[in-house]
């Protein structure tokens, strides 16, 4: 398995259709714009991958499953939008450049986001034929929803807010805000192949495991990343008072459990036997990022 191409070949067609449902969608200017700036920004394009690649792990055409990939990558960037306005984290820099708000104003910033959300269903919808591909979104509906992605929001903003928490809230925060949409990419594109009911738990294990992994370490590198690589500054999170695994357990602590939930992320793919090199490989690489 060449992994690197592989990773490669799917980014790029996220992005070319990514690109091309922004072209279709028809959304007036300065709208539009404000949509494009944020969504063709680069970035790692992980939940796609993770979606497209679940797809082809259970034996689907990842071709088929890219209205989804699409979908999952709209959704996240809806909400990194809206996580940077000054309601929440007040952020100046995403991905290397100024924000989204800072570009085109709070107003806009938001209606982006929300015009983000709106046509990830749109093109959901707009490909739905199969009894799978709507069980497939759904499940990125309840994961970026009021039970999940969203849950997971608030409980940040509101201990952050009110400066409390412990090690159950923080749990919490990493399962909903992050766990979850990759737990929706993966199980959407296992929907999507078909795959058997002992396939879609094991894949919601080993992304629930991922989710924490990768939140842990995001929260690792704002203590000791390096800015430049991140394209974002770092120590934001202590200076707002946030809930995070170095800041509650220490950076030793917070690496060991890092790897920790790697190590179940892995035990979890034993279900896909072969089949599921590509998600393997991601899941060490995933440990061991700068950015």
């Amino acid at each position: 398995m060449n992994y690197d191409g592989q990773y490669a070949q799917w980014q790029r067609a996220t992005e070319e259709a990514l690109d091309a449902a922004l072209a279709a969608c028809g959304a007036p200017e300065p709208l539009l714009g404000a949509m494009r700036y944020s969504l063709m920004a680069g970035g790692k394009r992980l939940r796609p991958v993770l979606l497209l690649a679940a797809c082809d792990a259970a034996g689907g055409a990842w071709q088929e499953a890219m209205p989804w990939a699409c979908a999952v990558e709209m959704i996240h960037t809806y909400s990194l939008i809206h996580d940077d306005l000054p309601a929440m984290d007040d952020d100046d820099l995403r991905r290397g450049q100024p924000t989204n708000h800072r570009v085109y104003g709070e107003g806009m910033a938001v209606l982006a986001g929300d015009g983000l959300l709106s046509l990830a269903f749109e093109t959901m919808l707009a490909a739905c034929r199969t009894p799978a591909q709507v069980a497939a979104t759904a499940a990125l509906a309840r994961a970026a929803g009021v039970a999940g992605m969203v849950a997971g929001q608030c409980a940040d903003l509101t201990c952050q807010r009110e400066r409390r928490g412990g090690a159950q809230e923080l749990t919490y925060i990493h399962l909903h805000k992050t766990a979850d949409m990759l737990c929706g990419a993966v199980g959407a594109g296992l929907r999507l192949a078909g795959a058997a009911d002992v396939k879609l738990a094991a894949g919601e294990r080993f992304a629930q495991a991922l989710g924490m992994a990768f939140q842990i370490q995001d929260d690792l590198l704002d203590v000791q990343g390096d800015a430049q690589a991140l394209g974002k500054q770092t120590g934001m999170d202590a200076r707002r008072g946030k809930l995070t695994w170095p800041g509650l357990h220490g950076p030793e602590a917070a690496r060991r459990e890092a790897e920790s939930q790697t190590k179940r992320a892995l035990a979890a793919l034993e279900a896909f036997g072969e089949d599921g090199a590509f998600l393997h490989a991601l899941a060490v690489r995933m440990l061991g990022r700068d950015r």
